[in-house]
């Protein structure tokens, strides 16, 4: 391959692995104007103030993901956000979408592990029509078996293009089944296509009438937007929706057993462009109340692999230069346990096995030389820089609260983490490291390009 497309493919998946992780700014301004209310039937309203330009974004926040399916029916989340833009009892399929782009707005959904969330953004004038049309769809969605097998068509196609036509998204894809064996963060979001092919509208509406409740929102809007107006707006179009008395009072997870052996996946793909090694722990998500350790964790893989001045840069890239990229991902946004990972992409003529010999080495140097305090300082520097730019996007502000209130954080948590970011000394990144960097509990992965078989 040409070096110039190695370096494109090294750059896609520097910015895959950095989508999967959603590492772009974690800090969140502090004097940004919030209220918080809850409705009497309970959905929790979130409104973050922002009145430098006339636009506004609402977005419902269910605490419903992949992670919550029913054994056997993995995709049926991501199923249901497609088939919700199908008609109601008062819009037509596809209403909803076509009424905010003719308003001037953009509107769309998206499915994770712990949340499915739906969003338009609009002129702030319009708050009232998007709000009608979005409760309208929490409760009053009319599907047919027609819809049913229309869409499915449309994700099967979805996993086509994304998963199965693409090696790295397979890889992804074994690297998680391996690191979970028993919780289903080890499925797939979009589902597994056996699994897929047999969802069906029971499967849908049971998914729907379980979890799409206003006792199992978030109504998140931030822009231009007067919080007694959202307050009179909410109770009138979300407020008069019934709570689910059958709601469960804990979200039902099955737990992870104990990791007592290193496991390992070989990926082997002809389509395979750019072989590496990929090295994942579980690592524990930021908890309500007590994110000190997810703040560390953060701050080590900035520390270790967050660009090309971090420890792995230097030792692999430009001393022993034995890869051409090196990074660490850590993002503690997750319900439960989540994970701290590395990639090494070898230099030319590097094997695999000796990236990853490469790879142990550098991390067991830093732990034993400690951390330099110069760049943690310039790390915390840049992490209260990203405060202020936080503050520029509603988009980003909404998706901050939605994603951190779905996975069992509070406001308070949330407004606190940029505080204790700078207050995570060496000693407690280098602590949190020991605890979380043990081979023994670890997934190693090799994607590397199959041989083409003998005709």
């Amino acid at each position: 391959m040409a070096a110039n497309g190695g370096f494109r493919m090294i750059r896609r998946i520097a910015c895959m692995m950095a989508t999967v992780w959603g590492l772009a700014h974690p800090a969140y301004a502090n004097d940004t104007p919030v209220t918080t209310f809850t409705l009497s039937n309970g959905m929790d309203v979130v409104v973050v103030e922002d009145h430098r330009a006339p636009v506004v974004q609402q977005m419902v926040w269910y605490r419903a993901g992949s992670a919550d399916e029913p054994v056997g029916q993995s995709g049926v989340a991501h199923f249901l956000e497609h088939l919700l833009f199908k008609a109601t009892e008062t819009l037509e399929a596809g209403e909803l979408s076509a009424t905010v782009a003719a308003n001037g707005g953009r509107d769309n959904a998206f499915t994770s592990y712990d949340y499915t969330a739906y969003f338009q953004r609009i002129a702030s004038d319009r708050l009232e029509l998007v709000m009608r049309m979005e409760s309208d769809r929490m409760v009053n969605i009319r599907l047919t078996e027609g819809d049913i097998l229309t869409e499915r068509e449309v994700i099967l196609e979805e996993r086509n293009q994304r998963t199965d036509s693409d090696p790295r998204a397979l890889f992804r894809e074994q690297m998680n089944a391996v690191q979970y064996l028993n919780h289903r963060y080890g499925q797939p979001v979009i589902g597994w296509r056996h699994e897929m092919e047999t969802l069906d509208l029971e499967d849908a509406l049971s998914f729907y009438s379980k979890y799409y409740a206003p006792n199992n929102a978030i109504l998140v809007i931030s822009g231009d937007v007067n919080p007694d107006e959202v307050k009179t707006l909410a109770e009138t179009y979300y407020g008069v929706i019934p709570a689910n008395p059958d709601l469960p009072k804990v979200r039902e997870r099955s737990a992870e057993p104990p990791q007592t052996a290193a496991r390992r996946v070989a990926f082997e793909d002809a389509r395979v462009a750019q072989p590496y090694v990929q090295r994942s722990y579980l690592a524990p998500e930021r908890d309500s109340g007590a994110q000190e350790k997810a703040a560390a964790l953060y701050l080590l893989s900035e520390l270790l692999g967050g660009g090309s001045t971090s420890y792995l840069a230097n030792a692999l890239q430009f001393d022993r230069q034995v890869a051409v990229y090196s990074a660490a991902f850590y993002s503690g946004t997750s319900l439960d346990d989540t994970t701290f990972t590395f990639l090494v992409v070898p230099a030319q003529d590097v094997t695999l096995e000796e990236a990853e010999t490469a790879l142990d080495e550098t991390i067991a140097a830093f732990l034993e030389a400690g951390i330099d305090e110069a760049q943690l300082e310039r790390i915390k520097l840049q992490l209260r820089a990203s405060e202020v730019y936080e503050r520029d996007n509603v988009d980003r502000i909404a998706n901050r609260y939605g994603r951190a209130l779905t996975s069992g954080l509070t406001v308070e948590d949330i407004q606190a983490w940029p505080q204790i970011l700078q207050s995570v000394t060496a000693d407690e990144i280098i602590a949190v490291a020991q605890e979380v960097l043990n081979k023994e509990t670890s997934v190693t992965g090799w994607m590397t390009r199959a041989e083409e078989v003998p005709q």
